[in-house]
């Protein structure tokens, strides 16, 4: 009787603890699970090689994602608030809000050029907010190489060139003048120019020490700022070249001021992901003749400024080039420059001599309708500055200009014109010089000839235009420039 009992007594216990292993079955899977992984690594540890150890800060870091991994409700109470907050004699309640890290550069660097024997411009880009909301200084310092010569520093004096059009980033030009001295490095043992950027933050006031250009020894020939002698008469400054440009029209450009600005002029274009391998070929026989100067800016594209940070790119042609020419243009592919047929470049120019800048007026042509005088079958193998041939004379308040300037009496400069310059400007040039404005035609990969017409006035899409052969007429001499220049390299150029 007792032996039953007692087999009575271990069945209850066996099927109490079958009970309790299947009700945590899950729990008790997870923990032997655990424990496999824990001794399989165990096991591995030692093989594993050095470069793949774990440190405790791994171990950290993966308890820290797991931990965000979970969601937390938080019920906060303005009473409970961490906030700064306070409420106003009004009862309006004063929201505080405050920045942690850096979303933007404080200073990004492109740029630094003497502007004579005591003075040097540097360009760059600044956060946009920071020059809006905040008061940012900088201070220029000269360490020179001689050891027995003493740092010298002078307050910059920033200039904001782009009329408020920046984005996250606007384009600053600072000036350095050294007063107190005759001249920066004189004995020319080199030296370096240091930028101390501060950010002017009342809550977080930091200051970047920038090392923006360096002279070596004996580099610097100090007469050159002096000299009235140059290297050009005119020298073009582009804006920044992007998107997916036409290699014919680039060529017509290039092929009609090179002739139009004559022997001692020189060219410098801004790739801003616009040269791509087409249009480069139409420029490589200019390059190696040393009329073109290209230069690669594709970088700059991570820095979020207006246009491709045309602003910057302007200003650096400017000081880069300012003591090499005697003027410096300023105006885009799509547009051509023109004197009267009794005038040439050099005696308008000559006319403006007085002026530290002037302004040109504008001729916009249609970039879609074309003149067919040639007959349809000639027209399309004409140039497009042949045949794009009618002009807008829809009224309107104002339109764009261009403009050029003696580089050495400006200190910074804009896309339309500058505003930063000693001198006068002149705003009435359109009987000496004005420019033909074939707008967006660049951009088009395709046949310029949307529609053709016959007439000396037509209205198209409620535009007035007038037939105008004012750059048609030099088509074909420009053709035969580029023939005896290069000779027939681009013959094979498409749109």
């Amino acid at each position: 009787m007792a032996m039953v009992k007692e087999k009575e007594q271990n069945t209850k216990d066996k099927k109490l603890l079958v009970g309790v292993i299947w009700n945590f079955s899950a729990e008790l899977k997870l923990t032997f699970m655990a424990l496999l992984v824990l001794c399989t690594l165990a096991t591995l540890l030692p093989f594993i090689p050095s470069s793949f150890s774990l440190s405790t800060s791994d171990f950290r870091f993966c308890i820290s994602r797991f931990s965000s991994a979970i969601p937390v409700t938080t019920t906060v109470e303005e009473s409970s608030s961490s906030s700064p907050d306070r409420v106003l004699d009004n009862g309006v309640i004063k929201r505080t809000f405050t920045g942690y890290g850096s979303a933007a550069y404080n200073f990004v660097s492109m740029s630094a050029y003497r502007g004579g024997v005591n003075s040097f411009a540097v360009i760059g880009l600044s956060s946009k907010p920071l020059h809006v909301y905040g008061h940012p200084s900088y201070r220029c310092e000269w360490v020179s190489f001689d050891p027995t010569q003493d740092p010298i520093s002078t307050t910059g004096s920033k200039i904001l060139t782009d009329w408020g059009y920046g984005r996250i980033y606007t384009t600053v030009v600072i000036n350095c003048t050294f007063s107190s001295i005759s001249a920066v490095n004189p004995q020319n043992s080199g030296g370096t120019l240091i930028l101390h950027a501060t950010t002017g933050d009342p809550n977080l006031n930091l200051t970047d020490s920038i090392p923006v250009l360096t002279e070596s020894p004996k580099s610097v020939d100090l007469n050159l700022y002096n000299s009235t002698k140059k290297k050009y008469d005119y020298l073009y400054c582009g804006s920044s070249l992007y998107g997916n440009l036409s290699p014919q029209r680039i060529r017509e450009w290039i092929a009609y001021h090179v002739r139009f600005f004559g022997e001692r002029s020189h060219f410098v274009l801004h790739d801003a992901g616009g040269i791509h391998e087409e249009v480069f070929e139409v420029l490589k026989p200019w390059i190696e003749l040393g009329r073109v100067t290209l230069h690669d800016i594709r970088d700059q594209e991570r820095f979020d400024g207006y246009y491709h940070n045309q602003f910057m790119i302007v200003n650096d042609c400017l000081h880069r080039y300012r003591f090499m020419t005697k003027w410096m243009f300023f105006f885009d592919v799509d547009e051509f420059l023109h004197v009267p047929v009794k005038e040439t470049i050099s005696s308008v120019m000559e006319s403006l001599e007085e002026y530290s800048q002037f302004t040109i007026e504008q001729m916009p042509m249609s970039s879609r309708i074309c003149y067919s005088g040639d007959g349809p079958a000639r027209t399309y193998r004409k140039w497009g500055i042949e045949k794009l041939a009618y002009r807008d004379v829809k009224k309107v308040p104002r339109r764009d200009r261009k403009y050029a300037v003696q580089p050495e009496n400006v200190f910074a400069t804009g896309v339309h014109m500058s505003q930063n310059l000693q001198g006068k400007t002149y705003h009435k040039a359109e009987s000496k010089i004005h420019y033909f404005h074939y707008h967006g035609s660049i951009s088009q990969r395709r046949e310029p000839c949307r529609h053709l017409f016959n007439d000396s006035r037509v209205v198209f899409e409620n535009t007035p235009y007038v037939l105008d052969t004012t750059i048609r007429d030099v088509g074909l001499a420009v053709r035969t420039f580029e023939l005896r220049t290069i000779g027939d390299r681009l013959l094979r150029t498409r749109q």
